[in-house]
């Protein structure tokens, strides 16, 4: 059952003060539970292989920071959660579209790069509180309440963000679609 647990406040305060031993077995003994985590957070497995390991990394470099050995589990689900966020970041920024195995012409494919380079740009154009908040309910399809957990905000904030967000997506698509129907009048 002595597994399940954080490492112990002496094994902290021990890799604090640069006992190699002891910084060894803190990164191992935190490891199932940083990746656990990661694995709700991120997107795809990989990524949550990833964000794991960069949180490892980061405790083994900065471990010395660590203020109060108390503090582990939070602190490293901070590290995590602020890594699963940047890797959706590089999600949200635009990308070449990959084609379609059937589409119907080369005019239809233009189009449709065009439509998703105009999405990502409206997107990219969110302030990071909505964009993140969009992307983690709508195109990782997180529940409300878990993106309230991962954010540290209320549900009742993540919907806000999301109701502005999504209004701001849509005013910004229809923007440039009105002026180009009047332009081609």
């Amino acid at each position: 059952m002595g597994d399940r647990g954080w490492p112990g406040d002496g094994l902290v305060a021990a890799a604090r003060d640069g006992d190699a031993t002891a910084i060894a077995a803190l990164v191992s003994g935190s490891y199932p539970h940083v990746r656990r985590f990661a694995r709700t957070l991120c997107a795809t497995t990989e990524d949550a292989e990833d964000a794991a390991q960069e949180a490892l990394i980061i405790l083994y470099r900065k471990i010395k920071t660590l203020r109060a050995s108390g503090a582990l589990a939070s602190w490293m689900f901070r590290i995590v959660r602020n890594e699963c966020l940047r890797r959706v970041r590089l999600l949200a920024e635009p990308v070449a579209a990959v084609p379609e195995t059937a589409a119907a012409s080369a005019e239809d494919e233009a189009v449709r790069r065009l439509e998703a380079g105009r999405v990502a740009a409206v997107i990219a154009a969110l302030p990071t509180d909505q964009r993140q908040v969009l992307i983690m309910r709508d195109v990782q399809g997180y529940s409300g309440r878990m993106v309230a957990s991962m954010l540290g905000l209320s549900v009742a904030a993540v919907k806000s963000r999301l109701h502005r967000a999504r209004a701001a997506v849509q005013h910004g698509l229809r923007a440039p679609a009105a002026c180009d129907a009047e332009g081609a009048r």
